[in-house]
This record gives structure tokens, C-alpha cells and sequence, in this order.
């Protein structure tokens, strides 16, 4: 398991951090999936062998959002 954690741009609102997290939560391997609004970021539990984090990068920047940055930890 990786503790992965996304800094966001194009956050304006709160009803973005539903969006994102029901996003990040719709690939299979994440879990545990926080969206923290007003410092912009998006921290989960990933499962390397079921899921990538460029596909959870790909889902949030489809929907109109930017992923500046991206750390990733083995836990």
C-alpha cells in the first residue's frame, strides 16, 4: 500500500471536494480518500497492484481540475 498525496488547482468551491473525492473513490485500490479544501489537496491510500496514481490524476484533470504535484509513500 502507498499513501499518495495530490496538490490541486481549480478548486472554487466546496462542492469540488465532492466531486474529487467520489472521483478518487471510484478507482478501484484507493481508499481512505480526503479531500482538504482550503489547502487544496487530495491525500488516499493506494493499492499499487490494482491501481495507478496517473489514472486517479487522469480522472481529477478530466474534470477540469489540475494536478501540480504528486508524492507518493510506501506505508
Amino acid at each position: 500500500m502507498e499513501k499518495v498525496m495530490m496538490k490541486l488547482g481549480g478548486l472554487t468551491c466546496p462542492s469540488c471536494l465532492t466531486k474529487i473525492q467520489k472521483s478518487v473513490e471510484a478507482v478501484d485500490g484507493t481508499a481512505d480518500v480526503k479531500v482538504l479544501f482550503n489547502a487544496g489537496k487530495v491525500k488516499f491510500t493506494l493499492d499499487p497492484v490494482k491501481a495507478d496514481p496517473k489514472v486517479v490524476q487522469a480522472n481529477i484533470e478530466k474534470m477540469g481540475y489540475t494536478v501540480q504535484g504528486v508524492k507518493e509513500k510506501e506505508i
